[in-house]
């Protein structure tokens, strides 16, 4: 009877080992397949992020490159407008309900190199003298060297307005003659000096670049010319 019970109790013992072991695996299945469960939630959610992060990043660059090219696009269209405008404009200013598009090329080259060099800006009116190629510089002294090419010269009603003598390249230049304004008479000066002065003048000639000038201030003195041939 007591080897009997002995042996109830052992297989008693023995069944609540088993179950005890049974439950703990269990419990460690379960937990393992939860942590597992939230370890591929939390991947899942990251490389969600992580490819949302990258389509806005995305996004935002494109934006960006358009708005650049927006802008560019922009300022080479007021650029443009801007040199159009420039090169449209001078010709067609109106002053006094004028504009230079009236007058002759010639009349604007006489008014644009007194304005540019003229002595005296204070005239009453601009005379305009033509002088051909072979002329001597100096109209009283016969020794005096000669123009090798067609020349005028600008010059107020008064001594004190002073001159400019020029021949034209015909390309936005001239050559500047450093004529005086008065002759010293050939009993004043030494023999063969006005032909040596006078050759010096044709051979230091200045290359000058016209400048094209006020429009306003150009029609004022195209008004005061009076053209001498």
């Amino acid at each position: 009877m007591k080897l009997l019970t002995k042996n109830l109790l052992f297989n008693v013992a023995l069944c609540m080992l088993v179950g005890m072991l049974a439950g703990c695996a269990g419990e460690t299945n379960e937990k393992s397949t939860t942590d597992s469960s939230e370890k591929s939630l939390a991947l899942e959610s990251t490389e969600d992020k992580k490819e949302t992060d990258e389509n806005s990043s995305t996004s935002e660059l494109e934006e960006a490159e358009t708005n650049a090219n927006d802008t560019s696009s922009d300022k080479n269209v007021n650029n443009n407008s801007e040199i159009i405008a420039s090169e449209t404009s001078d010709a067609n200013v109106v002053y006094q309900g004028e504009t230079l598009s009236q007058y002759s090329s010639e009349q604007i080259e006489y008014a644009r190199i007194w304005l540019q060099l003229g002595p005296n800006q204070e005239i009453d009116e601009l005379n305009v003298r033509h002088i051909s190629a072979g002329e001597p510089v100096n109209i009283y002294d016969e020794t005096s060297a000669t123009y090798p090419k067609d020349v005028v010269t600008l010059e107020g009603s008064r001594s004190v307005d002073g001159s400019v003598t020029y021949s034209s390249n015909g390309n936005g230049t001239i050559n500047v003659y450093n004529v005086p304004s008065h002759w010293a008479s050939p009993a004043q000066v030494e023999e063969n000096f006005m032909k040596e002065y006078t050759e010096d003048i044709i051979k230091s000639a200045k290359l000058v670049y016209v400048d094209p000038g006020d429009n306003e201030k150009i029609i004022e003195l195209i008004k005061l010319l009076h053209v001498n041939n």
